[in-house]
This record gives structure tokens, C-alpha cells and sequence, in this order.
């Protein structure tokens, strides 16, 4: 028997099978014994995959699904699991449907009722905030931007008071374009850590404010070589800024009670400095 025939396959079940992201070390023993056990491998990139399971010693039936043929090819799988076989997603790197091809098919398969056994494992995103050093308890994936400049900076621009660390995949070909938006939609100051290559030859973590990291990209341009993620610092307000909440039941307020009484209140719901609100309630009784 294969060394890697140890997992209890389960017909009519979809197993969703995260691959290394560089170093081959990374793939689970799980991961390879499902591989070698299943009837079918649904693959990004077959040849890709190939590479892998030949390192591996794997042989398997691979069947190609990605970005262009997925919602087509969905049905043949589907129907291919109703029959009894079982089939294993995987990618050319990381986790399945992180920004890779798979959500049209695992979606058919939960609304027909296949089993769909997800397998933990290598993903670019979680790597690279584990290394960061950025409030990780709350956290918002973003993914690739979008490539033409005017709906990027309006992406940039849509989370520039975003409290939550931000998490963006880029491209080689990309990476300077948006970190010139990020600088001009949030300015140079917003934290990055700009993580490369990551469990490859050449991996390097290099965490600045954006328009340093902006600067040190520019420098050397094998900086800006390979696969990418950016781990952004959240926004947070200065301690003078007081937030629209607040605000907005200060007005509410100051309806029924004196702007003194008001301001009391509202600091008390929210938190914030009651001089400070009486202070802006006084302001905009001036220029009223």
C-alpha cells in the first residue's frame, strides 16, 4: 500500500485540500493521504499539481478546474460526486477559494447536500499576519485591488477610517501603483508590513509607515519580485476627534435639554470627554 493510503476517503464527499504556499514541507500528512486516496483531484492549474504529487509520489486522475471554465465544470463534478466518487479541490498554492477558484463548486455542493470536508492548512494571508506584528484579535481580508487606478483609490478611500487590520494580496506588476494610492488615499503614515516570497528562498517581512515602504520598494526592484501580501495597520482617530455617534446624540438631545445636560449624556453613552462636547455644541450654537 502507498505510504500516503491512510485516510478513511468517504464517497460522495468533497474535500477541500490546502497546498504549500512555497516550501513543500508545509503540506499535512492528511493532506497527502486524501490526495492519494480520492478518485479524483479538481485542479487550478493541472500541471501545476502534477509537479506536486509527482514530488510526492502521488499518482491520481486530475481533472483541470479554474477562474474561466469553474461555473461550466461545476456540473460534471457535481454530478461525478451524486454518482459516489469522491474528489479533492485544490489550488496551485494555499487554501482553495481564498482568492482561488472554487466557491461556484463548493456552493453547488451544499445547496445539492454533498459533504464538504474542509482540511486545515497553508494560506498566504494568515502566514504573513502571524508574522506582522498588527492587532490580529479582528482583522478584514480584502483580497487583490482592483486594477484600474480610479475604483482602487475608491477602495483605499472606502477604508481609510477601517479600525480593523487590513489584509491585500498584490501582484509584481502592481505593488508600486498601490502603494503610491494607499499613500495618497490615507497618507504616508498608515503602518504596512510588506511581506514577500513567503516560506520561500527569498522570504522577507520589512514593516514601515506606507510612503517608507513606498521608497523602499522603489530602491531595489527585486523588492517588488514574487508573490505578495500587505498587512495594513487600522485607522485610529485621534483623541480629539470625536466620533459621529456621539454627535449625532449630542443633536438629539440638545432638542429637549440644555447643551450643558446634553453633552453630559451623550459623553456618558459613548465614552468620550464631556468638555469635548460641550466645547463642540458650543461651537455650532456660534456659527449657527
Amino acid at each position: 500500500m502507498n505510504q500516503h493510503q491512510q485516510a478513511d476517503i468517504s464517497a460522495s464527499t468533497l474535500y477541500v485540500v490546502p497546498t504549500p504556499i512555497g516550501n513543500l514541507e508545509d503540506i499535512t500528512r492528511r493532506a497527502l493521504s486524501v490526495l492519494q486516496g480520492v478518485d479524483l483531484i479538481a485542479a487550478e492549474d493541472t500541471r501545476h499539481t502534477g509537479l506536486l504529487l509527482q514530488h510526492f509520489a502521488i499518482n491520481a486522475r486530475l481533472f483541470a478546474l479554474h477562474d474561466h471554465n469553474e461555473q461550466q465544470k461545476a456540473d460534471i463534478l457535481l454530478e461525478k460526486l451524486q454518482d459516489g466518487q469522491s474528489i479533492a479541490l485544490v489550488s496551485d498554492a494555499g487554501t482553495p477559494l481564498i482568492n482561488d477558484p472554487g466557491y461556484h463548486l463548493v456552493r453547488r455542493c451544499r445547496e445539492a447536500g454533498i459533504r464538504v470536508v474542509p482540511l486545515p492548512g497553508a494560506c498566504a494571508a494568515i502566514t504573513a499576519l502571524s508574522a506582522a506584528g498588527l492587532p490580529s484579535d479582528r482583522f478584514c481580508y480584502e483580497g487583490f485591488l482592483p486594477a484600474k487606478r480610479k475604483a482602487r483609490l475608491d477602495s483605499l478611500q472606502a477604508l481609510t477610517q477601517e479600525p480593523r487590520t487590513l489584509i491585500f494580496y498584490e501582484s509584481t506588476h502592481r505593488l508600486l501603483e498601490s502603494l503610491e494610492d494607499m499613500t495618497i488615499a490615507w497618507g504616508p503614515l498608515r503602518y504596512v508590513v510588506l511581506a514577500r516570497e513567503l516560506t520561500k528562498t527569498w522570504e522577507t517581512l520589512y514593516g514601515a509607515p506606507v510612503g517608507e515602504i513606498l521608497a523602499w520598494v522603489q530602491e531595489d526592484e527585486k523588492r517588488r519580485r514574487g508573490e505578495m501580501v500587505l498587512i495594513v495597520e487600522g485607522y485610529h482617530a485621534p483623541d480629539d476627534v470625536l466620533p459621529p455617534e456621539a454627535l449625532r446624540t449630542l443633536a438629539l438631545l440638545q432638542v429637549e435639554l440644555p447643551l450643558k445636560k446634553a453633552a453630559a449624556l451623550a459623553a456618558e453613552i459613548h465614552g468620550v470627554k464631556k468638555n469635548a462636547l460641550y466645547r463642540y455644541g458650543l461651537d455650532r450654537q456660534q456659527k449657527a
